[in-house]
């Protein structure tokens, strides 16, 4: 049977698509520490997950989840660089079925469609909001200033806790009506990996190949 090779750009997107996977899913995760575990209050006062530790302390979930959200934020950025002229032919698509209702669509396509908006539009009020926690950090001591950059600071927060909600639960979704492809191209990549593998380990043991 012959093996099918992926070519180099399905190569480059499973890649760039496996370290958005992986870097959104540790970002998910100390999100949801956080979104469990809020900042705040003092020991023996109200809050009762006061000084709970899961795994790390809560400033190496901090870390965490700055760092895979800038690893995440720089690999969909070179995503999008990749595939522009699909988000601007798909922009124009998603446009005109606006304009004519989209009786030219599918109710599959439209649906594709809606939850591709709804993933670029809260990863981006996600991005924008992580980007102003990360270089505008919280001031230590009672009475700081809030820098109020367009919002406050509790509005970023709320923007940033709920466009990451919204974010999670539409990747899912998409990720799930793309499990196919997922699956076939992830295959045929280790398959190519191992395949190079065993020709390099023939070569070191000087065995020709027949």
């Amino acid at each position: 049977m012959k093996r099918t090779t992926p070519s180099l750009q399905t190569r480059m997107n499973w890649l760039i698509d496996a370290v958005v996977f992986s870097s959104g899913l540790l970002a998910i995760l100390s999100g949801i520490y956080f979104l469990f575990l809020p900042a705040g209050g003092y020991q023996g006062g109200r809050n009762p997950m006061y000084g709970v530790t899961i795994l790390f302390t809560r400033h190496t979930w901090d870390d965490w989840h700055t760092w895979t959200g800038v690893a995440m934020i720089a690999a969909i950025v070179i995503h999008f660089a990749i595939h522009w002229r699909w988000v601007v032919t798909m922009s124009k698509s998603v446009v005109n079925a606006i304009l004519t209702k989209g009786d030219h669509l599918s109710k599959g396509s439209k649906f594709n469609v809606a939850i591709d908006v709804t993933v670029a539009i809260s990863f981006l009020l996600t991005a924008i909001s992580g980007i102003y926690f990360l270089f505008v950090p919280a001031s230590s001591g009672r009475g700081a200033l809030d820098p109020g950059l367009i919002f406050t600071r509790t509005v970023w927060d709320l923007i940033h806790t709920w466009a990451g909600v919204i974010l999670i639960g539409a990747a899912i979704i998409h990720f799930a009506i793309h499990w196919r492809w997922v699956v076939k191209v992830t295959s045929m990549v280790i398959s190519s990996l191992r395949a190079r593998g065993n020709a390099v380990e023939r070569q070191q043991l000087g065995v020709s190949e027949a």
